[in-house]
Parts: C-alpha cells; structure tokens; sequence
C-alpha cells in the first residue's frame, strides 16, 4: 500500500517488509543531478534485512500486476484520462523487459507499446515531434513510449546530428509539448532507469555468450558505450530541463530487475489510483435480458 510516501511491499509471512521512501525517486523539477550520486542498486534504498526484502518485494510484484491491470481496466472503460509513461535509459537498461513485466498483465485493448528508433525520411523532413505526437494516447489508453522525443536532445546532441542551435531549443519545445498533452487531459509518467557502467558491461557481455539473446546483439551498443561520459552529461541536462511539476523525472535504479520493476509498477499505480475511477454504471435494462439456448 503507498501510505505518507512511503513504499511498503505487500504482507509476506515471516519477511521483514521493506520501506522506501517514494520521494527520494522523484527528481525536484529544474534541480541539477549527478547521476554519479544516485545509487543504481535497490539494495541501497532498502530499509531493513536485504535477503528477506528482496524475497517481499519481488512476492508483491505479482500482486502489482494484477492491482495495475484492474486499474488499466478501468481506465479503459471509463474513458476517464489518457497516460503517457516514457521510458528512457542507456542500452541495456531494460525499457523492453519494465514493459513487458510490469504491464504484462494487462489488457492489449488499452495499453500499446510506441518504440521510437532512427526518424524515417518522411519523419526526418517535419519538426522532431511530428512523429511522437501521433503515437500520444487518445482517451482510456496507456501508450509506454519506448525512447522518445528525448532521442532528441541526447543522441541528436552526442552524435551531433544536428548543430546545437538545433537541439538546444528543443528542450523548451519538449516542456511546453508536455504541458500541451496534461493540460488535454493526459497524465505524464517519465522514468530514468539508471544502470551502471558494470551492470550494463554485463548484460551486453550476455547478447555475446548466451544463445537465446544473441539476436539483441548491436554494435552501436559499443559505440554508444564508448560515449558513456558524453551521454551522462546529455542525461543530467535533460533530466533538470524538462522536469516539470506536470510532468517531473523520475530515477529509477535498474541493476536489479526485480527492483525496477516494483518501483515502476508502484508509481504508476499510485497514479492511476489517483484518478479515483469507477466503473460505469450498467445499462438499464440487464436483468431482464435473457440469453438464448
């Protein structure tokens, strides 16, 4: 339950039950960060014995599913608001598997998935949210934007894509974009997951060594990893440009999957609990409507 801001797992026998301070995710909007300084392991946010809150969380995280695709139903059916959750983060960070784990449970009616990769020849000759626009959700979605328009001020800007008169307007571009969208009645969701150099080290030596994820293999990880400290400084620009009061950051630590995604699955619950939904009454009439042989 999300009680005073504060995280607890759901009740496990004879667990200790793990505290984390929901706030301390939450990046204070135009605040400078060192992304050096916030820990990438759940461990370090974890009150109490590590082994049994790692068991009490990872048993909640099912239980979160289930709570989330209800919601997502009910959203739905409703038609009550629209959310946006945008998942940024280095290669390896897990904005496939936070997708697929977190939302798993929920219905393909109303949840879709935007992967936002290269711009096409068509989207390369309109302004840079022509294409993200379009994939924005409509009224009961939840649309999980996989990269985004971020892509944008970090790879457009390492990369040099485009000279930095181009790209340094865009972070502007990027507030009001988003202010346009809540003030239409969606509700923004944006989450960092941040991984280690190690950890990331690891999960690309994995696309090498195990079969079953050879075909996730890029060179371009390598390339992008030898930029590693060009990339974190376009992050924490980023990160305290475009974080609003509508639409604020979130840093979410991603070494430990288990952890990520309870994190995730918690803010995003919190706020579609929010919203307050109910379903809609049923249509006069039912009880005496009789189903055929």
């Amino acid at each position: 339950m999300l009680r005073h801001g504060v995280l607890r797992c759901s009740r496990t026998p004879h667990m200790a039950q793990p505290e984390i301070q929901i706030d301390r995710f939450r990046l204070e909007p135009g605040r400078h960060l060192h992304l050096d300084d916030w820990s990438t392991r759940g461990d370090d946010w974890i009150h109490g014995a590590q082994d049994d809150a790692k068991k009490a969380t990872k048993a909640a995280n099912q239980s979160l599913r289930i709570e989330l695709a209800e919601l997502q139903e009910q959203l739905h059916a409703t038609k009550h608001s629209k959310v946006l959750i945008i998942l940024q983060g280095r290669d390896t960070s897990g904005k496939d598997s936070t997708t697929r784990r977190v939302f798993g449970e929920c219905s393909p009616l109303g949840v879709r998935s935007a992967p936002f990769g290269a711009p096409s020849t068509l989207e390369r000759s309109h302004d840079f949210l022509w294409r993200v626009h379009q994939k924005a959700p409509a009224d009961g979605e939840i649309v999980i934007f996989n990269r985004s328009h971020y892509e944008d001020v970090l790879i457009a800007r390492v990369e040099k894509l485009v000279p930095r008169k181009r790209w340094t307007p865009r972070y502007e571009s990027i507030v009001d974009f988003e202010r346009h969208l809540v003030m239409e009645g969606t509700v923004i969701l944006k989450f960092f997951l941040n991984i280690s150099r190690a950890e990331q080290k690891q999960r690309l030596q994995d696309r090498l060594d195990v079969r079953e994820k050879n075909w996730k293999w890029d060179p371009s990880d390598l390339e992008a990893r030898a930029r590693w400290d060009d990339y974190t400084t376009a992050y924490e620009e980023a990160l305290a440009r475009t974080g609003t009061d509508l639409a604020p950051w979130h840093v979410v630590p991603a070494d430990q999957k288990w952890f990520r995604d309870h994190v995730v699955a918690r803010l995003v619950i919190a706020a579609l609990r929010r919203l307050d939904m109910t379903l809609p009454p049923a249509p006069p009439g039912l009880d005496k409507i009789t189903i055929p042989d």
